[in-house]
């Protein structure tokens, strides 16, 4: 793990004053961020939410990602990689045209991992607001079916459910 794989990781995460909390649903990725996290030699918690919902968190402290840069193409895949993990989604159902995509409220942020994506040859489609009626501050973009194959074997994940499905492109 990368700290920039973790800054990514960062944007699905709960900023409080001093840690980041990361919720998943998956155990085995807590502790796979977990272990990540704590080869920066920092702390790592996991604490399961609630007795009867299946939701695992991973808190850590803030500072670990102070000062981090993003310029190398490593950097950015590694980011993008983070970022996937934690906002990007991929077709489950073999019923359904496969697809990927990114989403965030925050549009300016959203739009930085879709220029990191361009930049390492990866073919995006429109930034686009799906519903303006449901929330008018939620965007999205989808990765180009042509560029399926490059994003699974130039991007990944590390989630073990997102990379299952990925493999199905290599």
């Amino acid at each position: 793990m990368t700290k920039q794989y973790l800054l990514g990781m960062a944007h699905d995460g709960t900023e409080r004053h001093t840690t980041y909390r990361i919720a998943t649903k998956s155990k085995a990725f807590a502790e796979f961020l977990q272990k990540g996290i704590r080869t920066f030699s920092i702390g790592a918690w996991i604490y399961k939410e609630g007795k009867l919902r299946n939701l695992w968190i991973v808190e850590f402290p803030k500072k670990i990602l102070k000062n981090v840069i993003i310029q190398s193409r490593k950097n950015k895949i590694e980011y993008i990689r983070g970022y996937f993990d934690a906002e990007g989604g991929i077709a489950k159902k073999l019923s359904v045209r496969y697809y990927l995509y990114f989403c965030q409220k925050d549009k300016k942020d959203l739009l930085q991992v879709k220029t990191y994506l361009e930049d390492v040859g990866i073919i995006c489609g429109n930034m686009h607001n799906p519903s303006k009626m449901v929330d008018p501050n939620y965007w999205r973009f989808y990765i180009s079916a042509k560029s399926y194959t490059n994003f699974a074997k130039i991007i990944g994940s590390d989630h073990p459910e997102k990379v299952r499905y990925l493999r199905m492109k290599i």
